[in-house]
């Protein structure tokens, strides 16, 4: 019997614990999501739009409990209530271009003959789903998945186990049984259904560690797979950028959610006219921030969700000041960084790419500034990582952020913001950043495969 636990940051205690299925009971889950899902894709896709939107809903009604049990589960603060806003936009984004997504592509349509592409399920959809935003990421498969006509079968992290269950509670009753199911997992259960061909489309968010473990299981099954790793997003504050609104957003976008954000920003580059300028703002801006319990309603920066995660922080911040980096946030600031998961914010200056924290993902409340002489030195810089999800550009010339966007080897490009995902647009990445496309028109392709008619009419 293997037990999946979730330990809470807020006291390090056992905040839930799940026995994991075993291989036949996890087989048995597959089975009947296969069984489910022809009737399911048969109904109307109005039919289906108008369900699946009726467990948002049901799921907006969990609203103070979910808040509560994340909080306990990975640390986010309770005052800033969930991922609702962005789920709720998301689902009905979704499903408003429903039928425009998945209407047929008619080549001909005449008196000999009628040619068209329609879009067709995959089948069976597996997402397994991130801790750090466990509703936000894991709604941008589930919803598409199951208005298309798929069935979807979920895995929570450990550290969110409850979230599944809560998914399950806002669809029971609305869906047919097997069209969604929630099942509990470890690493070796997951991939052992992935290997077994379980699925037509596997959607996993988490590491570069993560999804090479994904792929290598996939491997020979012709699985498609949709994959979001790594990153370590950098924002570029030109020399005519609004400061103060660049210092909101980006220094935001670095520490909101202890950063433990996918497109979260982790390394500013600011051009040295503004540099000095930019750290002062930078520095009185995170002093601002109040590190404690995320039950406390006053609590703006909760606990990391996991002690190693800080660690990891703490590791590379040390590095980097013993390699010539100066910290400006004194630990007298936020005396709560007790070496556990509660971890005072940073910012690092005099730092170079020769520095981890420069480079390698860090996902924690840390950021390096750099300044920088013009475009070409903040390209070159940019592009220095391993990763590719988002960059984000400061300045009042969009021909100037577009000509940089185009040069630039990321998923998204921003002006004039970070840290927000744009449902009418292609959620992807490059790099080890991983690939696949999600929201948009292109994340209903990701969960339907074409199917071609070519029909001959036949006259007596």
């Amino acid at each position: 019997m293997t037990m999946i636990r979730c330990v809470s940051p807020v006291n390090g205690e056992v905040y839930a614990e799940r026995e994991a299925l075993t291989p036949e009971q996890a087989r048995a889950a597959v089975a009947r999501a296969k069984v489910a899902q022809p009737p399911w894709a048969a109904r109307p896709l109005e039919e289906r739009v108008a369900l699946v939107q009726d467990g948002v809903r049901r799921l907006n009604g969990l609203g103070d409990r979910v808040v509560e049990e994340l909080a306990w589960q990975m640390g986010r603060p309770v005052r800033y209530g969930g991922e609702f806003g962005g789920l709720n936009e998301r689902a009905a984004y979704m499903g408003g271009i429903a039928a425009e997504a998945l209407a047929p592509m008619v080549a001909e349509d005449s008196a000999r003959f009628e040619r068209r592409i329609e879009r067709a399920p995959v089948g069976v959809v597996f997402v397994v789903a991130p801790w750090n935003y466990p509703y936000l990421t894991s709604c941008n498969t589930i919803i598409p998945a199951l208005i298309a006509g798929n069935s979807v079968i979920h895995k929570s992290a450990s550290q969110t186990l409850l979230v599944g269950e809560r998914w399950v509670e806002a669809f029971d009753g609305l869906l047919p049984e097997g069209v969604f199911q929630n099942v509990v997992l470890d690493h070796e259960g997951t991939e052992r259904l992935i290997r077994e061909r379980s699925f037509g489309f596997v959607n996993f968010t988490g590491s570069v560690a993560g999804g090479q473990a994904i792929e290598r299981a996939a491997a020979g099954t012709f699985t498609p797979l949709g994959l979001e790793l790594g990153g370590k997003d950098p924002g570029y504050v030109m020399e005519d950028a609004d400061l103060d609104w660049a210092v909101d957003v980006l220094m935001d976008g670095a520490m909101f959610n202890a950063g433990q954000c996918c497109c979260g920003i982790e390394r500013i580059y600011v051009h040295e006219s503004l540099y000095d300028g930019f750290v002062d703002r930078a520095v009185a801006w995170t002093k601002q921030l109040k590190l404690g319990n995320p039950l406390d309603l006053s609590t703006s920066l909760g606990p990391m969700a996991n002690r190693r995660f800080a660690d990891t922080v703490r590791a590379q911040t040390a590095e980097a000041v013993a390699a010539g980096a100066r910290p400006l946030i004194g630990r007298e600031v936020f005396p709560e960084d007790d070496g556990g998961t509660y971890l005072g914010p940073q910012i690092l200056v005099d730092v170079d790419h020769s520095m981890r924290v420069m480079r390698e993902e860090s996902f924690g409340p840390v950021v390096g500034i750099m300044p920088v002489s013009g475009d070409d030195e903040a390209l070159r810089l940019m592009d220095d990582s391993p990763y590719g999800l988002t960059a984000s550009l400061w300045t009042s010339d969009p021909e100037r952020a577009a000509r940089l966007g185009r040069v630039l080897d990321t998923g998204s490009v921003y002006m004039n913001r970070a840290d927000y995902l744009d449902p009418a647009l292609c959620w992807t990445g490059t790099k080890d950043t991983g690939r696949g496309a999600a929201l948009s028109v292109l994340g209903y392709h990701s969960v339907t495969r074409p199917r071609s008619y070519h029909f001959r009419k036949v006259k007596a």
